[in-house]
């Protein structure tokens, strides 16, 4: 399977944002749209309650697991939004730091929001994500 994905940035940008700020996709390939990546147990309870690093970590996981059913990776994002249930730009760092590293210079665009609550009980962070794949 080839990868689809083309970031693209901007000299005419600051370079002080850790991501591309576009990207994208050749008209072959085939859109995967991801629900929120919510840090979830198997079990369905919340994995590390007060914890926004332990809740992005946990997230991305799952993320990885949705990706991989449908055929995909990390590696075949072209966007995602992180979501962080919080008012503090500390938790909202804090979360992204985690996001961030998992893609590591897979740096899609992506938009750190913080927002007043999200669906679970004791939930944190939610991730959305596109990916695109070319199926070989």
């Amino acid at each position: 399977m080839g990868r689809a994905i083309t970031l693209i940035r901007s000299s005419s940008l600051s370079d002080v944002a850790e991501y591309a700020y576009a990207s994208t996709a050749p008209a072959e390939a085939r859109l995967v749209f991801l629900a929120g990546a919510c840090p979830l147990n198997e079990d369905g309870s919340t994995a590390a309650v007060g914890d926004y690093a332990g809740q992005a970590a946990k997230a991305v996981e799952n993320m990885r697991v949705a990706l991989a059913a449908a055929g995909a990776s990390l590696e075949d994002v072209i966007s995602t939004r992180v979501l962080v249930a919080s008012s503090r730009q500390k938790d909202l760092v804090t979360a992204w730091e985690v996001v961030r590293d998992a893609f590591g210079d897979h740096d899609v665009p992506s938009t750190l929001m913080g927002v007043t609550v999200l669906g679970y009980d004791d939930q944190l962070v939610e991730i959305e994500g596109v990916a695109a794949v070319i199926d070989s």
